[in-house]
């Protein structure tokens, strides 16, 4: 395959010429697709470039110049175009206002790189090496992606990130298939749809909060009511949470409320985003504790394992790790520790082990989940 220059991608900025380059693509094209968004102040991140690529064409297309959704999604939201992407999750959450359910059919390279024994987490330059024997620049990772007009360099740079995707994609379906791993690929590729294009965030985020493990519940459920408030400021602030909130600042207004809006204001002292308006919001929602119900609705924070949950954590951790051998598979694809780490705790079956993952673990970890 030959090397495109900086003027190899058509630039486009209106919605007739990306509708014209779209209709060009056969009905059941594998359309390569990347993003470049800009994420330094703003919780959601800014799109400041589409790249598309199929059979040696390729556009980069501004989205900074029109909606460019309205074109996008008759063609990609639905129908047999095939969206091929490499580690989509972030690309995808930038395109959640344009493409709201992802695109139709997602091919994640990186995850079938996964599935056929390539490795967890393996970079889009390491997978072009390994399997195009090319090289991919990365020069311009951190480059301004808003400025206009974009430079030479970060055209070829974004044009590169699209060129070698259809020949993954083709070379990834015949080790899948010979594998017989379609389906848990196309399995995992949805589920990373619908996490990178959720409109809300986690309802229990103080699960992730190891350090208030042994708080009492009450105090817990406020953590978590400070916590979901910190999200929702920042959806409707467009700003980041720790803008807000830190984390270790979040832990010391939830085990020790402030007695006066004076305090808060002393203790809050260097939060950005947080101005008069939050911190009047903030000192209400700190002033009351929680009411029997808000603390039945919290669900516990898992402590860390001892005891005979700490045994059967290792005897689950070694017959996820001989079956991810058997599998070739990575473990952290088929079962992470932490998730392992919340069935032990809690006893429940994890959504992330629903699917195929089920069929495959769950007769052998139940059985070793410990008594009581």
């Amino acid at each position: 395959m030959s090397v495109p220059d900086a003027a190899s991608a058509a630039w486009i900025d209106r919605r007739d010429a990306l509708e014209a380059w779209l209709d060009t693509l056969p009905a059941e094209a594998a359309l390569g697709m990347d993003t470049e968004f800009m994420r330094r102040s703003t919780f959601y991140p800014q799109l400041a470039l589409l790249q598309l690529g199929w059979n040696g064409r390729y556009a980069l297309v501004d989205p900074l110049a029109f909606d460019i959704g309205d074109a996008l999604r008759p063609r990609l939201a639905s129908g047999p175009t095939i969206t091929v992407m490499h580690s989509a999750g972030e690309d995808l959450e930038a395109l959640a206002p344009l493409l709201p359910d992802g695109p139709g059919t997602l091919f994640d390279t990186q995850i079938a790189a996964a599935f056929v024994g390539m490795g967890l987490g393996l970079s889009y330059r390491a997978l072009v090496a390994e399997m195009v024997g090319a090289e991919v620049d990365k020069g311009e990772t951190r480059s301004d992606w808003l400025q206009r007009p974009l430079t030479d360099s970060q055209r070829l740079y974004a044009t590169l990130d699209v060129v070698h995707l259809e020949p993954l994609h083709a070379q990834l379906v015949a080790r899948l298939a010979e594998r017989g791993r379609i389906a848990w690929h196309a399995e995992d590729c949805e589920r990373l749809k619908r996490r990178a294009n959720a409109h809300h965030g986690d309802p229990q985020p103080q699960r992730g909060f190891r350090a208030a493990a042994d708080w009492p519940r009450a105090q817990q459920a406020l953590l978590r009511r400070l916590l979901l408030w910190r999200d929702h400021s920042a959806r409707t602030l467009d700003r980041p949470r720790s803008w807000l909130l830190e984390d270790a600042l979040a832990l010391s207004l939830a085990q020790s409320p402030p007695s006066s809006l004076a305090e808060l204001e002393r203790r809050c002292r260097g939060q950005r985003a947080l101005r008069s308006p939050q911190r009047a919001d903030l000192f209400d929602l700190l002033a009351s504790g929680p009411d029997p119900q808000e603390v039945a609705t919290t669900a516990a924070i898992a402590a860390p394992v001892s005891g005979p949950a700490k045994k059967a954590l290792a005897a689950m951790k070694d017959s996820v790790d001989r079956l991810a051998a058997d599998l070739d598979l990575p473990p952290g694809l088929l079962c992470p520790r932490k998730v392992l780490e919340e069935y032990v705790s809690t006893g429940e079956w994890p959504e992330f082990l629903e699917g195929w993952r089920r069929e495959v673990l769950h007769q052998r970890l139940a059985t070793l989940l410990p008594d009581g």
